[in-house]
């Protein structure tokens, strides 16, 4: 897929991945568009980038999507949409009674998954009419094997997975010739890892693997160990299993 000329918009683009993924895209000569919930955050990007255009708006606010849309059907549209936003909540037993379960289980899946409906749902029929359009979905090497640190996260990007490959035949028997790349990350250096002890990919690395997989066609793009943890859950579960959940993590779920 040629990115060159293309309109892209970033959901979660102020930091971490979605920042690298800016910088990359405008190098590869797209238009790009990001989005996010603190406008500090976002005036700062566009203070390293100039030529971005940064759009205040929270995925998991149906009224914001909303919004979004009409901005930027009022820019002229976009190309691609990459679903990059995404939270994940520390660690909790939940073997241990506490309304934060539902709670933060809501949180995640409003952002992580079903905000990714959403959006997809406002902007199909946009990308459709363009003549090389695409979505972008993140899932997770932890949609192959669970990390017990984070639960519905990995519940998260599993519904990711599904619904990515749902999506790309759905579009296939309607003779639509909108592309759907599914980004498989391991675990990467942000924010939103700090407190998963396994040493993280950078984001410059994770988003070079993203492009050069998109520019090739690939649509499901493993990147690092993600590879590794793929093959060895399907031949190894239990192995699998072990690799993802050290025995270190039992210490931050014994209270």
């Amino acid at each position: 897929m040629e990115l060159k000329g293309k309109t892209i918009l970033i959901t979660g683009g102020t930091a971490g991945i979605g920042l690298e993924a800016a910088k990359q895209f405008l190098s590869n000569g797209a238009k790009v568009i990001i989005t996010g919930r603190n406008q500090q955050k976002l005036d700062e990007a566009r203070k390293l980038y100039p030529a971005l255009t940064a759009i205040k708006s929270d995925v998991a606010n149906a009224d914001d999507a909303q919004l979004l849309f009409s901005k930027i059907k009022d820019l002229g549209g976009i190309d691609i949409l990459y679903n990059n936003a995404g939270v994940m909540s520390g660690p909790q037993n939940l073997g241990i009674a506490n309304d934060k379960h539902f709670e933060l289980a809501k949180y995640e899946m409003d952002i992580n998954y079903l905000g990714v409906i959403r959006l997809n749902n406002l902007f199909i029929e946009m990308l459709k009419s363009r003549k090389e359009g695409a979505i972008i979905n993140t899932s997770s090497l932890l949609s192959y094997v669970p990390l017990n640190l984070g639960p519905t996260y990995s519940a998260s990007k599993a519904a990711m997975r599904f619904y990515t490959v749902s999506l790309r035949d759905h579009l296939k028997i309607l003779g639509s010739k909108v592309k759907v790349f599914e980004l498989v990350p391991p675990v990467v250096a942000t924010s939103m890892t700090e407190h998963v002890e396994t040493k993280g990919i950078s984001p410059e690395k994770l988003v070079n693997a993203l492009i050069a997989g998109i520019k090739n066609n690939r649509f499901t793009i493993r990147v690092g160990i993600t590879k590794l943890v793929y093959l060895a859950n399907r031949l190894f579960p239990k192995i699998a299993y072990r690799l993802v959940n050290p025995a270190e993590n039992a210490s931050q779920l014994q209270s």
